[in-house]
């Protein structure tokens, strides 16, 4: 498999995993329709209200963002593991602490400097559900897939 392959193979299938399992657990916790969810996800390139008033045009740019984040995280780990071949050889507990490091720098930095936050880094934690499903879902959706197909590209 070509880096570039990796990279479009592990971004889709991780923003895919990532976008199901907000759709699933949001709505059983709070009742959230998938468009509010991606507004949400639009906020962090427009604000909360210009992304909740701006219907499926924002919807649609919450989908684009999602995708945009999660090619980026792969991206870095498919480059990262060119550099350090231990990422491919021993992919799945690197994909899985990768995942959990996205993770918090997605909580801890990006989503708190992104126009969805208050321009502050915050090491405020979210609530232990939301908690426990952001870190599972990273680890394993997002931070193994990436791993996996990062494993996949030849030497």
């Amino acid at each position: 498999m070509t880096i570039l392959r990796a990279i479009v193979y592990g971004g889709l299938t991780a923003g895919a995993l990532d976008l199901i399992d907000a759709f699933v657990f949001f709505s059983v916790r709070s009742g959230a329709q998938p468009v509010t969810i991606l507004h949400s996800i639009a906020a962090g390139f427009v604000g909360r209200e210009a992304a909740r008033g701006g219907g499926m045009s924002t919807a649609l740019l919450g989908v684009f963002a999602h995708f945009l984040v999660a090619f980026c995280i792969v991206t870095v780990f498919v480059l990262a593991s060119r550099v350090l071949p231990a990422l491919r050889t021993q992919w799945v507990l690197y994909g899985i602490a990768f995942g959990f490091v996205a993770y918090l720098v997605m909580t801890w930095f990006v989503v708190p400097l992104s126009n969805a936050g208050n321009g502050t880094i915050t090491f405020a934690l979210p609530v232990m559900p939301v908690l426990i499903n952001g870190i599972l879902i990273h680890a394993f959706g997002v931070g193994l897939p990436a791993a996996y197909f990062a494993s996949r590209v030849r030497p």
